[in-house]
């Protein structure tokens, strides 16, 4: 069972055309493969100064700091 119309890799690949799907959508998928790695970035860079700014407040309530030192853990 064939998915193609080649039926033997012995001959000139440049006459039976493409030979898998979805042809001429590179580029698009480019695209749209940078946009979600940008804004993945942008996203992790935001959830991570959240939490960040969120332990620096909790830890500048007295005594949070060295409970903090003390049990490893925030």
């Amino acid at each position: 069972m064939s998915m193609t119309n080649v039926e033997s890799w012995s001959v000139d690949l440049s006459t039976i055309g493409p030979i898998y799907p979805m042809v001429g959508t590179e580029g698009l998928l480019v695209l749209l493969g940078v946009v979600f790695w940008i804004g993945w970035h942008i996203w992790q860079i935001r959830f991570e100064s959240r939490l960040y700014d969120e332990d620096v407040k909790l830890l500048k309530e007295p005594g949070k700091l060295e409970e903090a030192m003390r049990k490893h853990v925030l």
